[in-house]
């Protein structure tokens, strides 16, 4: 989907997570998301940016607001300055 608006969000502390649960509300509305949809990209972005600056050494949110003809989206793309996941293959085979 091609993107029609990028914003990118410092994630360096706490204030900086409310901002972000500002920004991605705002492009959830505008892409016309319902309520119960804007409260849960919401979340994800607040829990997300959150263990941004908890684990990671703070980092960014590239926000981005996607169009397609009449379908619309909003992509969150979070990087932070931690180490990572040492042995991914494990975590990622690890049964619920």
């Amino acid at each position: 989907m091609p993107v029609e608006a990028r914003e990118t969000v410092p994630v360096l502390n706490a204030d900086d997570v409310v901002r972000v649960r500002q920004a991605v509300r705002v492009r959830a509305v505008a892409a016309g998301f319902s309520l119960v949809d804007q409260t849960k990209i919401v979340t994800a972005a607040s829990e997300i940016a959150r263990n941004t600056v908890d684990y990671g050494g703070g980092g960014t949110l590239c926000l981005e607001l996607l169009r397609e003809g009449a379908r619309r989206g909003v992509r969150l793309t979070f990087a932070d300055h931690g180490p990572g996941i040492a042995d991914l293959d494990r975590v990622a085979s690890r049964p619920s």
